[in-house]
Order: C-alpha cells, then sequence, then structure tokens
C-alpha cells in the first residue's frame, strides 16, 4: 500500500465577509504552501463561512505546531469568534470502540482497521458485555468488559471506569458501536466532539427502542441508519453521515433489521472516516462535511 503524502489540515469557521478567502490563501502562499485541496460553504441561514484545506507538509518551512501558532494571529484578525483547528495526517489517529452484545459494527470496523482501510490505531474496546472479547482479542485489541449493573449507583461506577480506560489513551475518537447505553451528560460534555454514535434508523424518524418495528408497523419503504456526534439530548446530535437502503411488503421485521444493519455498517465507517480527516465542521446542531 502506497504511503499517504503527508498533508496539514487547516479547518476555519466564522461569520462571512469579503476577504476571507484570498486572506487565508495568502497567508499560505507566502510561505510557500501548496494547497493540494480546498473547500468552501457559505451557510445562507446563519451567514456562517465554512472551509477546510489541505497543504502538503513539505512545503511549508515550519511544522504543526508553528503552523498553528502563526494561523492563530490569522483567525484573530479575521474575526475573534472564528472557530478553526490544524492538525497534521502524519499523526496517528486513536479510536475508542465501545460495544455491548451486537457484533455486526465492531466486525466490519475490525476488519476495514485490519485491511488498512481505516488507517487508524485501535487502542481499546470496551463492552458492558463479555461477548465480544474473544473477537477483538483475535485482532489483537485489549478488550475491557465493565459490567452494567441496574442500580444508579453501580450503573455511575461503571461509566466512571469507562472514562478512565477510555481517556487514559486520548482517543482523537470514542465509537459507541451498538453500545446500548445512555451516555451521563458529563460524559457527553467531556467527550463532545468526539464521541460517535450509529443509531439504526433515520433520524429524526423512528428515534428511542425498536425502531424496525416502529418502521414496519408504519408500513414505511425505506429504512436507514445515522451516524451523529453524542450529546446530551438523546439521539439529536449533528448528524456526520446517514444512509438507507428499500424495503418492501415482502420484508418482515427480521428482513429489515438484516438489511439496516448493513446499512448501519456502511454508515458508521464512513462518518468516523470523515471525522477522523478533519472534514466534519460543527456549527450550532448543524454540520458541513467537506
Amino acid at each position: 500500500m502506497t504511503t499517504p503524502e503527508r498533508r496539514f489540515v487547516i479547518s476555519f469557521g466564522c461569520p462571512d465577509r469579503t476577504g476571507i478567502v484570498a486572506r487565508i490563501a495568502t497567508f499560505l502562499a507566502e510561505h510557500g504552501g501548496w494547497i493540494v485541496e480546498a473547500g468552501y460553504h457559505t451557510d445562507p441561514d446563519t451567514g456562517w463561512f465554512f472551509t477546510r484545506q489541505e497543504v502538503r507538509a513539505d512545503s511549508l518551512p515550519f511544522g504543526v505546531d508553528e503552523l498553528r501558532r502563526r494561523f492563530a494571529e490569522v483567525a484573530a484578525e479575521l474575526d475573534g469568534r472564528a472557530d478553526w483547528r490544524v492538525w497534521d495526517t502524519g499523526e496517528r489517529r486513536r479510536v475508542v470502540i465501545l460495544v455491548s452484545r451486537e457484533g455486526h459494527c465492531l466486525h466490519d470496523l475490525l476488519g476495514r482497521i485490519r485491511s488498512g482501510e481505516l488507517d487508524v490505531d485501535l487502542c481499546a474496546v470496551v463492552g458492558n458485555h463479555p461477548d465480544l472479547g474473544p473477537i477483538t482479542e483475535a485482532h489483537g485489541v485489549p478488550f475491557h468488559h465493565v459490567p452494567f449493573g441496574k442500580d444508579p449507583a453501580a450503573k455511575a461506577e461503571a461509566f466512571d471506569e469507562v472514562r478512565s480506560l477510555v481517556d487514559a489513551h486520548e482517543p482523537n475518537a470514542i465509537v459507541l458501536a451498538r453500545f446500548m447505553q445512555v451516555l451521563p451528560p458529563e460524559l457527553c460534555e467531556a467527550w463532545a466532539g468526539r464521541a460517535i454514535n450509529i443509531h439504526h434508523s433515520f433520524l429524526p424518524s423512528f428515534a428511542g427502542a425498536r425502531p424496525y418495528h416502529q418502521a414496519y408497523e408504519r408500513g414505511v419503504k425505506l429504512i436507514g441508519a445515522t451516524c451523529h456526534y453524542v450529546t446530551a439530548e438523546l439521539d439529536a446530535g449533528p448528524i456526520i453521515e446517514q444512509d438507507v437502503i428499500r424495503v418492501d411488503h415482502t420484508d418482515a421485521v427480521g428482513d429489515m433489521v438484516r438489511k439496516g444493519r448493513d446499512i448501519e455498517k456502511v454508515v458508521l465507517a464512513r462518518g468516523l472516516r470523515s471525522h477522523l480527516q478533519g472534514r466534519v465542521l460543527v456549527h450550532g446542531r448543524r454540520t458541513v462535511v467537506f
């Protein structure tokens, strides 16, 4: 497999006005920056401007830390409310996955990581049941079983242990691969912008429990999956990726579940990849995905 060219990625957002693109391009050109990918968007409802730009790392005379320092001055000059970040594709992206008993999403991610399709360091898998431990460890990944009791105090203690296990790796993404537990508000806040969930319906339709049964009862012709950031409001975080698959009157609930799982795997992989590549810019409850 060919090693990808190392790049510095700049994502930036602020209230739109004339001259933003020119100022960023001029800043990069002054230092010899070779832009190899650039995306731009302005939201007409909020008037907020978004851009994501990739620059060849070897075209600049300094490293990513110095780029951050210098770009901070540009961002402040453009607008004090600017939301921006700079990261280096040469830095390995770290991921921790949270699971329960259902393994289809975990199996899919393990396969994509093993094949190199998802080029990340999978630091650990944490499960509230032990069922997926053997397949995880067969891939050489540490598995941690943290049982969850029904008692609120026991559940709070379990979440404390999960947080400790996850935070030890300082992951770039925490993936809830059908974890089937609602994160407490304090964890949603601590992992904001990093915790990613896959929901087995095309949100906002059929939120909550048993979405396929809800869809079957309504006689829907399309079912889908939604990958979104986790927030304290259940299943209402900013949406990263969605897709659907067609069903018809011949499909029983079991058929819909099987087809839905296929979509869940694809949507989660796409959403995680977009997040890890810094392609998702969040503004309020919405996202721009370059």
